[in-house]
């Protein structure tokens, strides 16, 4: 399993490391066999499977937990903990102190609220200066969500916006900065030139890794993309069932009984024991 400091080697600009994202032990577990080395997790999947909103900090015991259990079963793992799951920065680092205690590579959060609004960034700063000081050695990476909320800025003052954040982020002590949203190839060169720290983006419609990684990128999640998309195909294989059609089509392949049963062995791929 991957230390934090191979971790944090792993963010490279031009050779961007993909991340997928989990949202359960049996995801974690096939993102795993699937060749991931690390695995994030998201936060709309888990907050959906656990019948709760998304960035309500309404799911930490959740989040805890698949962390947990995503370390056991021998995962190396970054997790999602929205905008920390408290306004207070010294509680924000007891939880991500209990994260590196249990293993965890690195951590992610974001200066937006539930209601679509961006928050003060000063306050997401000192989050990520109370979490350094308590876990100094994980991957803290500043979500910035200048083009996630709708702010009704245009794209410029959104890039302004999304720099002069992470540039605070980074003076608080964090070690990269992730831009989620619609971005196009002009922008992500602005984020990418303005921000002295690995940039994390999500994968982005119409762009291959390698066009990403021309563009100067070091890191691409699929934050709850696969999680959507599971949605999508349990719909599709249902259709194919109501048809009397072999499940799967296309280049939807399902797995067997047995493959997916030996998933249930908590200690899973590369485990320690």
């Amino acid at each position: 399993m991957l230390s934090p400091a191979r971790f944090r080697a792993l963010h490279r600009r031009g050779e961007p490391l993909l991340l997928p994202n989990a949202w359960d032990l049996a995801s974690g577990l096939w993102l795993a066999e699937q060749g991931a080395d690390v695995v994030g997790t998201t936060s709309l999947g888990l907050a959906v499977v656990a019948g709760e909103p998304d960035g309500a900090g309404a799911t930490l015991e959740p989040t805890l937990e698949l962390a947990r259990r995503l370390v056991a079963a021998g995962i190396a793992v970054t997790v999602d903990l929205e905008s920390g799951f408290s306004h207070d920065p010294a509680e924000v680092a007891e939880i991500v102190s209990h994260l590196a205690e249990l293993g965890v590579v690195g951590v992610n959060l974001e200066d937006s609220t539930v209601d679509g609004r961006l928050s003060d960034p000063e306050l997401l700063a000192a989050k990520v200066s109370a979490v350094v000081r308590g876990a100094p050695a994980l991957y803290v990476n500043a979500r910035t969500d200048a083009f996630w909320v709708e702010t009704g800025d245009s794209v410029g003052e959104r890039t302004t916006a999304s720099l002069e954040r992470a540039r605070r982020y980074l003076d608080a002590g964090a070690s990269g900065v992730f831009v989620p949203g619609a971005l196009d190839d002009r922008t992500i060169t602005a984020l990418v030139d303005g921000i002295p720290a690995p940039v994390n983006v999500l994968a982005q419609s119409g762009r291959s890794i390698d066009q990403l990684a021309a563009l100067g990128v070091a890191r691409v999640s699929t934050g709850s993309l696969l999680f959507r998309a599971s949605l999508a195909a349990v719909g599709a294989v249902l259709e194919d069932v109501r048809a009397g059609a072999r499940p799967g089509t296309g280049r939807l392949s399902v797995p067997g009984y047995d493959r997916v049963a030996a998933l249930g062995n908590e200690t899973g791929p590369g485990s320690t024991g």
